[in-house]
């Protein structure tokens, strides 16, 4: 049908560029992100892209309804504006029946959404936290700049001079607080320091040459100190440095369905069943809400109307941290999706009910 390929091709153009757009503009902020944590010498710059890509699965999930959900939006705003809805309206065809000729492109976003969060989010994520584990976290010695204080976790580092290869340190300040209570603060004053190669070995080892040692216990004059020569130290990675990712986002579909009695389990399994039919409802409530006046414009609904189908995920949110709190059930998803798809119902059939009401209205008047 001639009318079918026309919304077809202008509803996947529009959404495409909103998605490409939304992507761009969200990406975009998260790289400058990444781009501020390579300056600070914690990533390898040339990771960056790669860190990308990987992580462009997982925002995608949310940005293709809401991309799908603005297209729809724009489409049938432009086709009231332009008196298009007008000329389809007196040949018979109403908005219903336009929302009908979508549902394969519809089932198409939707199919693709599944794909994205069934498989291809938790793999980018697995595949993201493998990178900034082995390649991109650096710790230790690694952050060490000329004449700036570092810290890393519990450690406070700065050193007066280093060599390009990173490998010796002149003037060095160490300071390490201590991690148990009752355990005293270290702190070390040496004149050089050379970086270790330890095979199968995360931590960074240095022999630290000339200098002292001091246990300081705070809150009290309470010291120690001790003189050397050579002092070999071993500096654990700090865990809190990796880039942090749920571990349950990052399992494939099967180990959830293993463990679906878990709570936190749960709550990702159902979010990946039930939000692709996020795309569903976005039809739905595109349909219901997308009239407007030709002289009101087609961006007059398009922000109220964000609101609402903005809302929805919003929900779908709370609704996975309630689950996981094992407050409610997995029920609470298709009941969310089912009350806004009942509500975008009763809207799109708003024109045919009123003119019933008003009649009915009139015949008891007279």
């Amino acid at each position: 049908m001639i009318i079918r390929r026309y919304l077809v091709k202008q509803v996947m153009s529009t959404s495409l560029v909103v998605i490409s757009l939304l992507t761009l503009i969200m990406m975009g902020g998260r790289l400058i992100k990444y781009f501020g944590v390579a300056a600070q010498g914690r990533l390898d710059a040339s990771i960056l892209f790669s860190i990308i890509g990987y992580r462009l699965p997982e925002f995608l999930t949310l940005i293709l309804p809401l991309g799908f959900f603005i297209g729809l939006m724009l489409v049938f705003g432009r086709l009231y504006v332009d008196h298009e809805m007008a000329v389809l309206n007196g040949s018979g065809i109403s908005r219903i029946q336009l929302g009908r000729l979508l549902i394969p492109l519809t089932v198409v976003y939707m199919a693709v959404q599944t794909v994205l969060m069934v498989w291809m989010s938790p793999w980018g994520i697995r595949q993201f936290d493998q990178l900034t584990t082995t390649q991109a976290v650096r710790t230790g010695f690694d952050l060490v700049r000329p004449k700036e204080f570092i810290s890393s976790g519990a450690y406070t580092i700065y050193a007066g001079a280093l060599s390009e290869d990173r490998k010796n340190l002149k003037d060095i300040f160490f300071y390490q607080r201590a991690t148990q209570e009752g355990k005293p603060d270290v702190m070390i004053l040496a004149k050089e320091a050379t970086r270790v190669q330890m095979d199968n070995d995360t931590a960074s080892v240095v022999d630290l040459l000339q200098g002292r040692r001091y246990e300081i216990y705070p809150g009290t004059p309470q010291y120690s100190q001790a003189e050397f020569q050579s002092y070999r130290l071993r500096l654990e990675n700090n865990k809190e440095a990796k880039f942090e990712s749920s571990d349950v986002e990052a399992l494939s579909f099967g180990k959830l369905w293993q463990t679906r009695e878990d709570p936190v389990v749960a709550s990702e399994l159902g979010w990946r069943i039930f939000v692709p039919f996020s795309v569903v409802v976005a039809l739905m409530l595109a349909i219901a809400l997308c009239e407007v006046s030709p002289r009101q414009g087609r961006y007059l609904k398009l922000f109220p109307s964000l609101l609402i189908f903005a809302s929805l995920i919003v929900a779908l949110m709370a609704v996975k941290t309630r689950i996981s709190k094992d407050e409610i059930g997995i029920w609470a998803y298709p009941a969310v999706l089912a009350v806004y798809a009942i509500a975008a119902a009763l809207f799109a059939r708003k024109q045919k009910l009123a003119p019933k009401l008003k009649k009915q209205i009139q015949r008891v008047r007279s």
